[in-house]
């Protein structure tokens, strides 16, 4: 026979005993502004820790979207890290100057993985497109507290890279 107690247990809870699970909220963006960057290629080579390290020295570029545009200045630059696997590692710092003046630290990690394919024509100098690749990044900007662009030091943003003969173009997002 069993205690009481012990068949409780194996009957199932009512809906009302049971813990309430909070709604996981969805990610939502809004457009930023679409980047495309113009960079000289450089290779380092393979290095004692295990890695390809190559840069991509900043030559010049543009920005635009419905909340901001402007220039990207030469002498930023990407320093990747080629992975055994292939696979890219990001380190990107720019610099910015809005069509209205201000100056904006824009920086940003993220990964890019391609087919062999890819890797080849680009590395040859031709384009790929997003649906080609995973090509993401995570960026965060820095401004004066003074700039009619300060907001932009609150936010998260997403890029999603492509790549042109010139160098990498990015449709960037705000994390809302």
């Amino acid at each position: 026979m069993l205690w009481p107690a012990t068949a409780s247990l194996s009957r199932p809870r009512p809906e009302a005993d049971r813990p309430v699970t909070p709604a996981r909220p969805e990610p939502r963006t809004r457009h930023l502004f679409r980047m495309d960057v113009a960079v000289t290629r450089q290779i380092v080579g393979q290095v004692p820790e295990g890695y390809a390290r190559r840069a991509g020295i900043v030559t010049g570029g543009r920005f635009s979207g419905d909340r901001l545009s402007g220039a990207v200045l030469p002498g930023g630059g990407d320093w990747p890290r080629q992975r055994p696997d292939k696979g890219l590692a990001l380190d990107v710092r720019l610099m910015l100057r809005t069509d209205d003046g201000d100056t904006l630290y824009m920086t940003y990690t993220g990964r890019l993985i391609a087919p062999e394919d890819v890797r080849r024509r680009m590395a040859a100098g031709g384009s790929a497109g997003a649906e080609e690749m995973y090509f993401r990044t995570l960026v965060q900007f820095e401004a004066a507290t003074d700039a009619r662009v300060a907001w932009l030091n609150d936010i998260v943003a997403v890029g999603i890279g492509s790549n042109g003969a010139q160098g990498p173009g990015y449709e960037v997002y705000e994390l809302l």
